[in-house]
């Protein structure tokens, strides 16, 4: 029986990884911004990216429930709980803003 080993993402590898959602408008390639947690849950919070791969003006994000398997591979679910999602939303915010301030002091 053959073992795989899973390598885990580096920060620089993850702005390389695009993930397609299948919308109802159609498919949406984003950009991985962070992955974080929420009281134990993780989420993945993604950048839909315009027919070009340039961030998209309106500054839209899209936040889903973020887990992976035994084997390390992922998967994302919709957040269906609008209070689940709201907690998930404000924590994204908050790291945005640490992000921000922490600029700041380079």
């Amino acid at each position: 029986m053959s073992e795989e080993k899973i390598i885990p993402v580096t920060e620089e590898e993850m702005d390389d990884i695009r993930v397609t959602l299948n919308l109802d408008e159609g498919d949406v390639e984003c950009r991985i911004l962070t992955i974080f947690d929420v009281d134990g849950q993780d989420y993945i919070a993604l950048e839909p990216l315009d027919k070009d791969g340039n961030p998209n003006e309106e500054g839209c994000v899209y936040i889903y429930r973020y887990a992976e398997d035994e084997q390390g591979l992922p998967s994302i679910d919709y957040i269906e709980d609008e209070e689940e999602y709201e907690a998930a939303a404000d924590r994204f915010d908050e790291l945005q803003d640490e992000d921000f301030y922490d600029s700041l002091d380079d």
